[in-house]
């Protein structure tokens, strides 16, 4: 059963397979139909073989091409063909290339080094005389059943559909079969320099190459920049214009434009998890005659009040369940700690155990504590700005890399779809490239936005001084810009800081002092677990500690991002909702415009409780 055998380690192009003293080694060749396969024996690890497959394998093509194209693989292995003089030539050639490469025989203990040391010696001149044994061994093993196996199954193998060759040949086509895809793939990888001169696919793909996309707006005449040598300073025209697929910064084609979709999750589970928890009380009657009767009346606790005792355990489980799930930990005893509270001296049904009951309550409070009592309305609060003749501000803070640029983008998209026209404000003044990344940003925003399809007014404008200068004052101008140009929303991008740091801490708080925004968001990513709460907990002092009015600005709400890496485990939205409890106002869910969603409480709520 060789085929049968064979699922073995597929790494790059060649597959080798073991079939009790014998290895074999096979390449495919899928243009031409053809398996080429090497067999030797087990003990010898012949260095060469790769090198003696992928030669055979070239020659045999590049000797045959024509026949093949004409007579198709199996009339040419059907008749007569002179490969062996060519074959040994190639096994000669390997042995010699490894040869050249093995390690000469080793010297002899007079030759080396340790001769002159110590009597240790003694071992090493122990361990050489095997090694030279096997040397030889090898050599003359590799030239007799190497050459033999290989002939014998280069010859029958190519045809594929000969059974001649080693044992089950239909076995390995079925899996050949099954790899189709595969090998395509690593055809094309494999050949990318030996290509045939009728095969069409890699031709075609030889002629994509990178046509830079010419954008609607602005220099279509700027001439393709060279970067190699080009010194010019990050003005507009010396930004390459990069390749953009509006499919792909969309993402979704079929959504409804500016609408904020829930998160999804499925709802199907939930239905299950409701039946697990009515059927916890079961199985326990299935331990036979009256002492399981008991054991499920036990669980039962008829109308009996709940005490801490019967609690307890539950609640440990529960607690290390949301712990496991990402919920900071201190917040887990917490949590656990008030439902316990609220359940203490309480009545239980007739038919719900401890553990459904504790469980319930547990959900019933997480849900409470996503649905904070002030929910942020962005767009009404637009709306109502716009009435004032002001625009509307929002400021975006957190610490580095958890995609605060990259959110704002997807929240410009999000406001322009809903008609409203967005000023970006670069006051990352510090990060290498972050004002290119909202450069790019606002390029790609208004070539998917342009001024025509909205009434000849641009949408999104950014608004920049470079680099190293004061954050707040470039903020401070263009909340004014803003106002002087009709700007509805100005999103202000801020650097990233960790939480910790005092003197970058106390210029966010300057920042936010000064430019009143109606909205402070922290942008925090939902893979963080104990840290979230750290993080909040000192932003919100530095605000406050900074903060000149008598009512401290904190931060108003919640941007997650960063949810589609996290599968089930979505405790930081707990963490953070709690610590201050605002609410999340947009979660992130991936990297196209369209990957904003709101926060669906129920659903975050079921992926906690979910087993």
């Amino acid at each position: 059963g060789v085929g049968r055998g064979y699922r073995g380690g597929e790494r790059g192009g060649s597959n080798s397979f073991t079939h009790e003293a014998l290895t074999l080694k096979y390449k495919l060749d899928n243009q031409f139909e053809l398996v080429f396969v090497v067999g030797f024996q087990k003990i010898l690890t012949l260095t060469y073989v790769d090198k003696l497959i992928d030669d055979v394998h070239k020659e045999f093509r590049d000797k045959y091409r024509n026949e093949f194209q004409q007579k198709g693989t199996l009339g040419l292995l059907n008749g007569t063909f002179d490969f062996k003089d060519d074959f040994l030539r190639l096994l000669r050639e390997a042995e010699e290339s490894s040869k050249v490469r093995a390690p000469t025989v080793m010297k002899t203990f007079e030759q080396s080094v340790k001769s002159q040391k110590t009597v240790k010696c003694m071992i090493e001149t122990r361990g050489e005389k095997p090694k030279e044994k096997v040397k030889t061994k090898k050599n003359k093993g590799s030239k007799k059943e190497g050459a033999e196996t290989v002939t014998a199954s280069s010859k029958a193998a190519p045809g594929e559909k000969q059974p001649s060759s080693a044992g089950d040949r239909e076995e390995l086509t079925k899996d050949e079969i099954l790899q189709k895809n595969r090998e395509e793939f690593f055809k094309r990888h494999m050949k990318a320099g030996e290509k045939s001169s009728k095969s069409p696919k890699p031709d075609a793909q030889k002629e994509k190459g990178k046509k830079p996309r010419v954008w609607d707006l602005g220099n279509s005449n700027a001439k393709v920049l060279d970067y190699s040598d080009s010194t010019t300073n990050g003005n507009s025209e010396a930004c390459p214009v990069e390749e953009f697929d509006p499919d792909v910064a969309l993402g979704d084609r079929n959504r409804e434009p500016g609408r904020l979709y829930d998160l999804e999750y499925e709802s199907d589970e939930e239905a299950e998890e409701e039946k697990v928890i009515q059927n916890t009380s079961k199985p326990s009657t299935k331990k036979g005659g009256l002492g399981g009767m008991f054991g499920m009346l036990k669980g039962l606790v008829g109308s009996k009040s709940l005490t801490r005792e019967d609690m307890d355990p539950v609640l440990e489980k529960m607690k290390d369940h949301l712990i496991a799930k990402n919920v900071a930990a201190e917040i887990a005893v917490q949590l656990c700690e008030s439902v316990a509270k609220k359940l203490e001296g309480k009545v239980m049904g007739t038919f719900t155990t401890v553990t459904s009951t504790v469980k319930q309550a547990l959900q019933e409070a997480l849900v409470q504590i996503l649905q904070p009592q002030r929910r942020v309305d962005v767009l009404r609060d637009v709306m109502d700005a716009q009435r004032h003749r002001r625009p509307y501000v929002v400021t975006f803070c957190g610490v580095n890399g958890v995609g605060k640029s990259t959110n704002l983008a997807k929240i410009s998209f999000w406001l322009i779809e809903n008609g409203f026209s967005v000023l970006i404000a670069a006051c990352d003044t510090f990060r290498a490239g972050a004002v290119e990344q909202l450069r790019t940003h606002t390029r790609r925003l208004n070539a998917l936005h342009p001024p025509e399809s909205h009434g000849g007014r641009t949408m999104v404008q950014l608004y920049e001084k470079g680099y190293g200068k004061d954050a707040a004052g470039i903020a401070m101008e263009a909340i004014s810009y803003a106002r002087n140009q009709g700007f509805d929303v100005v999103l202000v991008d801020t650097a990233g800081r960790m939480q910790d740091n005092a003197p970058l801490m106390t210029a966010l708080a300057k920042l936010i002092a000064v430019n009143a925004p109606d909205l402070v968001l922290f942008v925090g990513e939902a893979l963080v677990g104990n840290e979230a709460v750290d993080q909040l907990v000192k932003f919100n002092k530095a605000l406050a500690d900074h903060s000149m009015a008598q009512t401290p600005r904190l931060i108003d709400g919640i941007v997650l991002t960063k949810f589609d890496t996290i599968d089930d485990k979505v405790g930081a939205a707990i963490s953070m909702t709690y610590i201050t409890s605002k609410p999340i106002v947009f979660v992130g869910t991936g990297q196209t415009y369209c990957d904003l969603r709101s926060l669906n409480a129920k659903a975050v709520v079921a992926a906690l409780m979910k087993a």
